[in-house]
């Protein structure tokens, strides 16, 4: 059974196609929250808000948009608001923070080629100053940037999910990417000019 038969069950409260949905979805949905909140505890709520607001939400699906891409856009709302209404909790602090769930940002640093523990120790160094670097993106430049490398999203699937234009996501991402080199080219000198971000 697919995602969109699954929801349109869930929409006639079949809670057994509801659970079969929630347990398809909940690593990604757990994931991207993970990445877009400071704690994990917080990205635990706010992912079981999420798909409480799946079940509530699920007969107003249109079906413009793939299950999951809506599915995410209610998670990037919720992690916006979460964050907005409790900034005492420092948004962004722990940014990608990995969890059980086997998302990890900055995960395409390559692992340590031996058991030695300063290259374990460098390769960890790397990952946290690319984490602080995307924590100290403006939040619609994390967010895009979030949804396109660290969970593959595209372009267009992003300007779904966030509701703008393909243009926008566009240049958006191109200004998270730069101020990411901006940031990071001190920092990593020797992979400066070759790095992609």
């Amino acid at each position: 059974m697919n995602d969109e038969e699954l929801l349109r069950r869930t929409a006639s409260k079949d809670i057994e196609a509801f659970k079969i949905l929630v347990r398809r979805l909940q690593g990604r949905v757990l994931g991207l929250c993970s990445r877009l909140l400071s704690h994990p505890q917080n990205a635990e709520d706010v992912a079981q808000d999420v798909f409480f607001r799946l079940y509530k939400s699920a007969p107003t699906f249109r079906g413009d948009c793939s299950v999951s891409t809506w599915l995410y856009r209610i998670a990037v709302n919720r992690c916006r608001n979460f964050n907005r209404d409790n900034k005492k909790f420092g948004s962004w602090s722990e940014f990608g923070r990995e969890l059980k769930t086997g998302y990890e940002c900055g995960s395409d640093f390559p692992a340590p080629a031996s058991d030695d523990p300063s290259s374990a120790w460098l390769v960890n160094e790397a990952r946290e100053l690319v984490r602080r670097a995307v924590a100290s993106l403006p939040e619609k430049q994390k967010t895009m940037l979030v949804l396109h490398k660290f969970d593959g999203r595209s372009y267009q699937e992003i300007a779904a999910i966030m509701g703008v234009s393909l243009a926008s996501v566009e240049s958006c991402l191109h200004r998270a990417k730069r101020n990411l080199q901006k940031e990071l080219s001190p920092l990593f000198p020797q992979a400066g000019r070759g790095r992609k971000f």
